[in-house]
């Protein structure tokens, strides 16, 4: 919730109408940047988005692992997108025979701290992707 009421966030509503009428994106009219890249430019914003992400991944990665089975088979498991690595982490803490792959933004992985199983990986998903026995996408939105 705190991501959500972030001033960064807020002022961008004031910009909606004219988005809609010219086809742009608020965000990017306030800021004259896309959202991903404001957490790189604002370290005070880059720790309230992480926050706000490793928040909603515990809770979905919890339910996930305990529901689904899909992992069970896998070698190499790729996380696009998948910030500091938490999901992945978990994933590789259940399955410890599973090779994980944190993908995500370069300068994301560069301050991500090492979890066992997991390597992290900077690029950008919309030019490539590791390979892997399955790519995981867990809350990827893009305008």
């Amino acid at each position: 919730m705190t991501l959500l009421q972030d001033k960064i966030f807020l002022d961008s509503w004031s910009q909606l109408k004219d988005a809609i009428v010219e086809g742009e994106v608020p965000f990017d009219r306030v800021y004259r940047t896309h959202d991903f890249k404001c957490p790189a430019n604002d370290s005070r914003f880059y720790h309230v988005f992480n926050k706000a992400m490793i928040s909603h991944t515990t809770i979905v990665i919890k339910e996930i692992l305990e529901s689904y089975k899909g992992f069970e088979h896998l070698i190499r498991l790729v996380d696009a997108g998948s910030g500091l690595g938490v999901t992945v982490s978990s994933i590789t803490s259940k399955y410890p025979f599973i090779k994980g792959i944190n993908f995500d933004l370069p300068h994301v992985v560069q301050h991500v701290p090492p979890y066992p199983g997991v390597e992290h990986v900077g690029g950008d998903m919309f030019h490539s992707v590791p390979r892997g026995d399955a790519i995981f996408m867990k809350w990827i939105l893009y305008n």
